[in-house]
């Protein structure tokens, strides 16, 4: 043992035999580490099956991997396009959307319906539900066509009569239920009618200049369906399509601005790369993404753009789309993945520290027969990192058993089509991170026994004060940086972002700080503040305190903090949950009326009151087209080919409202919102031509190649109207509102013609049919939409990601409860000694529970409401910054938390009273030592 060349093998055998006596104490540690990578195993598998059951679920939404839209007849290219990848197993199925008139021929009622003609395949995933079930196998084999079951009241028909579609009858073949990938909010015009698109050319309703929206539906191969091989097919397939138009969106995108979001109006993408005065564009494709040389030889590739825009979305635009949800719930993965590990951290400090403590005597004899610093540290390293690994693996075990056997004991509470498999990275990952901090964490308090004196085996003192402190000290400088470079780099792989990791490592770091002064400052309290005529109990306790060897700044931190932890986890989780459920709330309409009149609005606004059925929405709609932009007209403005600006927001009619707010669906992003009625009123008296104020949606105003201060003539049913761009606001389309690319004060559009669109809340079924067939029959030119099956299938999905939330979150706190048990626990040895001695002198039992009462009790008091404050600034950063959301705190549920964990302080205390008495004075002292 003398000497100082020792061999790895002889100190691996030392290390072995030398924990025999502290296997007992280190099980905390180990413990603490094994709970904390468990949560984090077990979240981040969990997540990911989770995160995999929403995307299968949002590609029912789109009905397969990708499509492809288009206004018109597909260009060649694609046509060619597709040849070529199914060449390498890409699948494709198509379908054709257009209104048309429907006769029913038993009854002759006509109606407005939207007929979606579809080939074989389609849809690649779900099922098209339908009523009878097995009824819709035969669309592509008899003429039959499957209607929404309001349309049989609105016909006054049923299953088995005929209708007719242009040239051809039809025989209804039974009622429409879920769709995958049918059409939303911005395509239904009318009752659904599906049809095979074989018998679509004999109802000859389509001919030149018909208006036909084409989709094509991709199935994709298992090396290009995830999500970063599907967005680079996609870019190529931009660029092989439209070689223009994708430099001219690839050039924005270098900018600094982002791709256009999903969800508008698919008018907004009828654009033409005519006149755009950009480079061809050279096409590379992946190595993963492999098509035929000479697919790119027969489409033919020039600088001239198809005469069609062909719109391209994947299932992450379908997610972006429909539900913001799903990017929250990512991000709040990662926080709580964050918390375990921290959790994990506090056990390992707290333990370690504790551990440290309990081998001062055992490190001075090792010094006095000869051992080195270096052997020193290296011995307990060696202990620390097998315990650690230990652990580690202990958690990764628990926490893949968690992942497969939470689901089955909590089935009725998630989503029962979520498919539970074994994720080998998190495991990987948790096993490597969990090795990891339990080392640093446990390297600090392992450097202080380098410098234990050999005199400490004459003096026996086995507190901590015993361990010399050099804050001076290289070695504890250098890991404390390790330290904090450890949680820096966790904190950002976790979040995502390298500004928001920094903000939250020095919230961290602040929090730590303010805990520290909380202690400090307790102790002083403490040393100034007992009295003798206090009970002896009450003193002794307050004493505890502040005496030498004192827990009071350990406990503190570790209890503050992981009440600050598991607190955040709460408020985040309760913000969360109640913007998403606001979000599907906000959809409170799924009967929507339009083209309806100045003079039937009123009409049709007393009709569903009547009938107990709420109004969400009343909006007016004014139809115009752009004539000017600062003072140079239209044309020429298409002429100019200096400037890249879309053709379509010249070309296009705008459907515009008038209001004077923003609304739920809209954020604003630049400006300022219009001014007062009454300001502006008098600012236009005294300057009449004052232009009217304008707010317009963010990619339009890209598009347009405009902003906030610019001028807009527009013309308004044959009257000019002058504006001013005062602000511009992004919009979620997904959201089931009346949603606007431009809004104008009412003064501008107030006496304009003008439409109104309805939305009422009316319950799915044989109610909303029968108004819909009772506003039709009064009001024949109002049409009407239900949109209950499209509201139903995105709640589906909200309510999804709700239980997700709240499942994992309560999973947090109660990974999070064991792990401070052990972290506070870990410093009730260093009580055991005093209580010992407290009974050797005449104590009794009850006497010892209170005095450690009175100290866990301050203790648990200042962490948990030091905790519990700052819980809500950290909540507020996150919710603010990483969410971008508004913050509600939840003050009462709080409350109960951190009053949890002074239970559980106290518990600790109890429990340590109870091992005083459980053996003899002697035993328990050299225990203690």
């Amino acid at each position: 043992m003398t000497s100082p060349g020792m061999s790895a093998g002889a100190m691996l055998r030392l290390a072995w035999r030398e924990s025999r006596s502290a296997r007992r104490r280190l099980a905390l540690y180990m413990s603490s580490i094994a709970f904390g990578v468990a949560a984090l195993v077990a979240i981040d598998s969990f997540a990911g099956n989770v995160t995999r059951s929403v995307r299968e679920q949002s590609r029912t939404l789109l009905g397969g991997d990708m499509a492809m839209q288009a206004r018109a007849a597909f260009p060649a290219v694609v046509d060619t396009l597709i040849d070529s990848l199914s060449t390498v197993g890409v699948q494709h199925a198509r379908v054709a959307n257009f209104a048309s008139m429907a006769l029913a021929e038993p009854s002759g009622n006509t109606r407005l319906v939207q007929v979606r003609a579809v080939s074989r395949g389609y849809p690649f995933y779900g099922e098209i539900e339908t009523v009878p079930a097995e009824a819709w196998q035969r669309v592509h084999e008899d003429t039959l066509v499957f209607v929404d079951p309001s349309l049989l009241v609105s016909l006054e028909a049923k299953v088995g009569d005929l209708i007719r579609l242009g040239q051809q009858v039809f025989t209804i073949g039974g009622t429409l239920g879920n769709v995958p990938g049918d059409a939303g909010i911005t395509a239904v015009i009318g009752p659904r009618i599906y049809v095979s698109d074989r018998w679509l050319e004999r109802t000859r309703l389509l001919s030149f200049g018909s208006r036909v929206e084409y989709d094509m539906i991709l199935r994709l191969p298992a090396q290009l369906a995830s999500t970063e091989g599907a967005e680079t097919l996609k870019r190529d397939l931009r660029r092989r399509i439209d070689p223009r138009q994708a430099a001219l969106d690839e050039a924005r995108e270098a900018a600094g601005e982002q791709e256009r979001q999903g969800g508008e109006d698919d008018n907004a993408n009828d654009s033409t790369a005519a006149g755009a005065a950009t480079r061809d564009m050279p096409v590379t494709l992946s190595a993963r993404d492999t098509l035929a040389d000479s697919a790119a030889a027969a489409a033919g590739l020039t600088s001239t753009a198809p005469r069609t825009r062909v719109r391209i979305r994947t299932v992450a635009d379908t997610e972006e789309d429909f539900t913001e949800a799903v990017a929250r719930l990512a991000d709040f993965l990662s926080v709580i993945g964050l918390i375990a590990l921290l959790l994990g951290g506090i056990g390992v400090a707290s333990g370690v520290n504790a551990f440290v403590s309990s081998k001062i005597d055992t490190v001075a004899v090792l010094r006095c027969l000869g051992a080195t610093s270096r052997q020193v540290l290296t011995l307990y390293v060696v202990q620390a990192g097998a315990m650690g690994f230990v652990g580690a693996t202990a958690g990764a075990l628990l926490g893949v058993a968690v992942q497969f056997l939470l689901p089955g004991v909590v089935s009725d509470f998630l989503p029962l089509d979520v498919t539970v498999t074994l994720e080998p990275w998190p495991l990987l990952l948790g096993l490597a991170t969990g090795v990891w901090v339990s080392l640093v964490f446990a390297l600090r308090p392992l450097l202080a026994l380098r410098r234990v004196s050999p005199l400490q085996a004459i003096r026996r003192n086995a507190d901590p004060s015993a361990l010399p402190k050099e804050w001076k000290d290289m070695a504890r400088l250098i890991v404390d940086g390790l330290l904090v470079g450890s949680i820096v780099a966790i904190v950002i792989t976790r979040i995502g972002d390298v500004k928001e990791g920094l903000g939250i490592t020095a919230g961290i770091i602040g929090v730590v700080a303010v805990l520290w002064v909380a202690a400090t400052l307790l102790i002083a309290a403490a040393r100034r503040s007992s009295r003798p005529s206090w009970p002896f109990e009450l003193r002794q306790g307050i004493a505890n305190l502040h005496r030498p060897a004192n827990q009071t700044r350990a406990v503190t931190l570790a209890l503050g903090f992981g009440a600050f932890l598991l607190s955040t986890v709460y408020l985040v989780q309760a913000n969360l949950l109640s913007r998403v459920q606001a979000s599907a709330e906000g959809a409170a309409g799924n009967l929507l009326f339009f083209d309806v009149q100045d003079d039937q609005a009123a009409p049709i606004d007393s009709l569903l009151k009547a009938r107990n059925h709420p109004v969400a929405a009343q909006t007016a709609i004014i139809t115009m087209r752009l004539d000017a932009i600062n003072g140079r007209s239209v044309s020429a403005l298409l002429a100019d080919t200096t400037v890249r600006r879309a053709g379509w927001t010249l070309r296009r009619e705008f459907r515009s409202t008038y209001r004077d707010t923003l609304v739920s669906s809209e954020k604003m992003v630049r400006g300022s919102w219009f001014a007062p009625a009454t300001e502006r009123a008098a600012a236009r008296e005294a300057n009449p031509d004052l232009p009217f104020a304008v707010s317009l949606e963010e990619e339009l105003a890209r598009d347009m190649a405009v902003d906030v201060g610019d001028t807009l003539t527009w013309n308004v049913q044959g009257v000019p109207v002058r504006t001013v761009i005062a602000n511009v606001r992004t919009v979620n389309w997904a959201r089931f509102e009346a949603n606007f690319f431009a809004v104008f004060e009412p003064a501008a559009l107030r006496r304009a013609p003008q439409q109104f669109v309805i939305v009422a809340n009316v319950p799915a079924g044989e109610a909303v049919a029968a108004m819909q067939r009772d506003v039709v029959r009064r009001f024949p030119n109002v049409s009407s939409v239900d949109l209950s099956l499209v509201r139903e299938t995105i709640n589906s999905i909200v309510n999804r990601v709700t239980l997700a939330i709240r499942f994992l979150g309560l999973f947090s706190l109660a990974m999070g409860i064991p792990v401070l048990f052990s972290a506070v626990a870990a410093t009730r040895r260093a009580r055991l000694r005093e209580g010992v001695l407290l009974r050797t002198l005449g104590a009794s039992q009850a006497q010892v529970a209170r005095v450690l009462l009175a100290e866990y009790g301050a203790l648990g008091a200042l962490g948990a409401l030091t905790g519990m404050l700052l819980s809500f600034a950290g909540a507020w950063a996150l919710t603010h910054f990483v969410f971008e959301e508004t913050f509600n705190p939840a003050i009462g549920p709080t409350f109960v938390i951190a009053a949890g964990m002074l239970l559980l302080t106290m518990a600790i205390g109890l429990l340590t009273s109870r091992d005083v008495y459980r053996e003899t004075p002697m035993i328990a002292i050299r225990e203690s030592a």
